[in-house]
């Protein structure tokens, strides 16, 4: 009788610390939604000692780690403008349109071997809609002006542009910016 008081008072006890340490552990951190443009961040981020932590992948940049483990986010200032023939635009009406884009990239620190252009529909569906390799001679800023895109808005909503960028050949596009256009019936 007196080894099994023992054995439960053991537990008992073992219990007692380890849930005394799980409770410390959860005040030391706390988990909060983070949103972004208008979009809840799938990750959220921690609040630790008064400041929050966002897990980098989740901001819109090029994200590189070295091999030497050093992160680097690259951020440029890119603006996108959308034009029908002369006019630009940022609402449509449903239907088939032809348009270009032409994006301005600036304040680029780094290097990158690539840049595309895409279009969400209201739905989620993605369609690339054009794309360039870059030279290893680029400068901090330059021009992305896409070929004629013929598109067709057949729902309205709100469509995204994306601009996206690569930093190796074979690495992948991450989100840098982003343009909405309106389909309205």
């Amino acid at each position: 009788m007196k080894k099994r008081w023992r054995k439960v008072a053991v537990c008992v006890m073992v219990f007692s610390l380890m849930g005394g340490s799980l409770l410390f552990a959860d005040s030391v951190y706390q988990k909060v939604r983070v949103w972004s443009n208008g979009k809840e961040l799938s990750d959220g981020g921690y609040l630790i000692d008064g400041k929050t932590y966002v897990p980098a992948r989740e901001i819109d940049g090029l994200v590189v780690w070295s091999d030497s483990g050093k992160l680097r986010i690259i951020k440029p200032n890119v603006h996108i403008s959308l034009f029908m023939g002369d006019t630009l635009f940022g609402k449509v009406r449903v239907g088939k349109l032809k348009f270009k884009a032409l994006c301005q990239v600036d304040s680029l620190t780094d290097d990158i071997a690539s840049v595309k252009l895409s279009i969400t529909d209201p739905s989620g569906n993605v369609k690339d809609l054009d794309s360039q390799n870059l030279d290893s001679e680029q400068s901090d800023n330059f021009w992305f002006s896409t070929k004629e895109i013929t598109y067709d808005f057949k729902d309205s909503g709100k469509y995204r542009i994306g601009f996206y960028m690569k930093a190796t050949k074979n690495g992948d596009y991450s989100l840098v910016s982003e343009k909405v256009i309106t389909a309205i019936n």
